[in-house]
């Protein structure tokens, strides 16, 4: 078991939406110095501005969360930037944790990384079985590399990594930015702005058709800490809820809890992204004893709630 006091913890990203709240749980361990910090600090692309960084906060445990994200629109106005920044950012720092002898990283990857065709429940030996979605594959590859360099290192040179596969996040403190949002905050978004103008309908992206698995921020954040905690192996770990639901439903229950009563038109030549996600979750609970806890109306409540007192801060 880690002795957290004794740790100085480095958090790539930790002035993110996910990291926000990953510092939040490591701070309730009280490590001897904890150190959140973003692209206003450092640029993590540039081996330099990386050194600096490691130099200034000697780290004994680093969990990188950095990476440059967006939904469907995003990836795929921007597919040579998604793989280079992401690409560039987790292998430098990998190396670098490796030749100063830091005690342990927690790699994040993402859902992305999973074959376009998994078969449903994603499970981690599948991982390899196929070319990821197309709109996001440039980002899927990028992050999945992080899984080649933590198996790697660790079969070389005994490095102690951990390579965790979150699904799809929502929360308080997510992007509400409709040029990087993701579906959830993009769909309070617009739901609660119809609502406010008394819009007749809103549109929505593709037919509705497409499953989604969320897992809300904080319970990702606990089991991220768990992970560090009881986990040494570098075989991949999903990280989920283990809760499917339709882009259509989704659509309709932030409607109805937003009070948006409009109608919600479909627009079919956007894309749908993969036909389906969700993650066999087994992995997690029988290695670390991870579960989420939040059910995911109250989740949605929460997020909602968030969103109407935060909204300058949300843009």
């Amino acid at each position: 078991m880690i002795d957290w006091k004794q740790q100085r913890i480095l958090v790539t990203g930790g002035t993110g939406f996910l990291g926000s709240h990953l510092c939040d749980a490591l701070a309730r361990k009280q490590p001897m110095a904890l150190f959140p910090v973003g692209l206003r600090n450092y640029n993590l692309c540039d081996s330099g501005s990386l050194n600096r960084m490691l130099d200034e906060t000697r780290p004994t445990m680093v969990f990188h969360l950095a990476a440059r994200v967006g939904g469907i629109g995003a990836n795929r106005a921007h597919p040579a930037e998604f793989f280079y920044d992401n690409l560039m950012m987790g292998v430098q720092l990998v190396h670098e944790c490796w030749k100063r002898g830091i005690e342990k990283a927690v790699l994040l990857g993402t859902v992305c990384a999973y074959p376009k065709f998994t078969p449903v429940p994603f499970k981690e030996d599948d991982i390899w079985n196929g070319y990821p979605e197309e709109t996001n594959a440039p980002y899927g590859l990028a992050k999945k590399m992080l899984l080649v360099q933590s198996q790697s290192y660790r079969q070389q040179y005994g490095f102690n990594s951990i390579f965790l596969l979150p699904v799809n996040l929502y929360g308080p403190r997510d992007h509400f930015d409709p040029s990087v949002s993701h579906v959830i905050p993009a769909l309070i978004k617009k739901c609660i702005e119809a609502r406010e103008q008394n819009a007749a309908y809103i549109q929505a992206w593709g037919d509705g058709s497409p499953t989604r698995e969320f897992l809300y921020a904080p319970d990702a954040a606990e089991g991220i800490v768990l992970a560090a905690e009881r986990y040494n192996k570098s075989e991949p770990v999903n990280i989920g809820s283990a809760f499917e639901i339709s882009i259509k439903d989704l659509t309709e229950t932030i409607a109805r809890l937003t009070g948006f009563t409009g109608e919600i038109r479909w627009d079919t030549s956007m894309p749908n992204g993969q036909p389906r996600r969700k993650l066999d979750v087994t992995r997690a609970e029988q290695e670390f004893g991870f579960r989420s806890s939040t059910t995911f109306e109250d989740g949605l409540h929460e997020t909602i709630r968030w969103y109407e007192a935060n909204r300058d801060r949300a843009a």
